[in-house]
């Protein structure tokens, strides 16, 4: 090849280079240009009740990573707060002890919007109700419900969740609950044939009745297309991820990536790494963290330690990791109470 034709070459890489970083430069002001205009939402931010007290709470900059300062930075302009139980026995004390759990989470955000921030943050209940928030230049909490197990075997407690402000809900987390299948049947084994309970037919009767969405991200697949099929109205998945990037029972095949098209639903994809790519088939399904887009450690969201991988870490790492969030939590802590009694 001559001189001629290398040169030619270069200056065609070289226009390659210019024309994407020109398309990336209009694609990144096209994006701002619609994130300055539309209300932000993130879906599903688990919260724990310790981090909404007058001593410590979301006023303050704390290490989780949804609060108001955060969401002030980042633009955010809404919050779907969950009350979240994780899966435990079926039976009476099982379902009491999730009930008194999931109670005080939604004690713990009417606290923080009615009590704590009602200046800086309103809790929402209709659509209306989020754009009369934003006119008023405050963030917005919304209520989802993660796992139906907390209303045990009384269907009433699906409209005592409702009247507490609850607008979504998922009939299972992981472990089959007295409602649906979990996604962990595929190994665990499931209750009711990769589906859903007769109790969880009546619970998505109930939940359309009284407008409160139909939730996917961890029941089976199988719960899931029932649950779409008997639906009346739209359904959500409001952290889910897709299994053809991750083969984890977590996330949705094609078919459960359909299926809300036809019945009007809509899919939010979660940002949690294990959920988006995965190192290798053999790699096991994580606990999941706070939709992802929670805070590793104990002032996360609220599913303890192993939530978030840290069990995977050798000693060393561990004691690294414990270290350095001390070191961060002796650093901001302080100022940020005192600056929130002052405020």
């Amino acid at each position: 090849m001559n001189i001629k034709s290398n040169l030619g070459l270069l200056f065609l890489a070289a226009s390659v280079v210019i024309l994407a970083q020109t398309d990336d430069a209009a694609l990144i002001v096209k994006a701002r240009a619609i994130h300055d205009r539309v209300l932000k939402l993130d879906t599903h931010n688990d919260i724990e009740p310790s981090n909404f007290t007058a001593d410590c709470n979301y006023k303050m900059r704390l290490t989780t990573q949804v609060n108001l300062p955060k969401m002030v930075e980042g633009g955010m302009d809404v919050s779907f707060m969950i009350v979240y139980v994780g899966q435990g026995p079926l039976t009476p004390e099982g379902y009491d002890n999730a009930y008194q759990q999931a109670i005080a989470k939604f004690d713990a955000i009417h606290r923080f919007t009615e009590k704590i921030a009602p200046d800086q943050m309103g809790l929402a209940l209709t659509p209306a109700d989020v754009l009369a928030l934003h006119k008023k230049h405050l963030r917005i909490a919304v209520i989802g419900v993660e796992n139906g197990y907390p209303i045990g075997t009384e269907i009433q407690r699906v409209k005592e969740f409702y009247d507490r402000g609850g607008r979504y809900m998922s009939l299972a987390h992981n472990g089959n609950s007295q409602l649906a299948d979990s996604n962990t049947g595929e190994e665990q084994g499931y209750l009711y044939n990769n589906g859903l309970s007769p109790l969880g037919r009546e619970v998505i009767a109930e939940m359309n009745r009284l407008g409160m969405m139909v939730d996917l991200p961890h029941p089976s697949e199988g719960a899931n297309m029932e649950a779409i099929r008997l639906s009346q109205a739209p359904v959500i998945a409001s952290h889910s991820g897709v299994r053809a990037l991750a083969g984890v029972s977590r996330n949705m095949d094609d078919e459960q990536l359909l299926a809300p098209k036809k019945n009007g639903g809509v899919i939010q994809v979660v940002g949690f790494a294990s959920y988006v790519k995965t190192d290798s088939k053999a790699r096991p399904c994580p606990v999941e963290g706070a939709a992802g887009v929670a805070t590793a450690g104990r002032s996360g969201g609220g599913r303890g330690r192993g939530g978030f991988g840290l069990d995977t870490l050798s000693t060393e790492k561990r004691a690294e990791y414990d270290k350095r969030l001390a070191e961060i939590d002796a650093k901001f802590l302080p100022a940020a109470r005192a600056n929130a009694r002052i405020s």
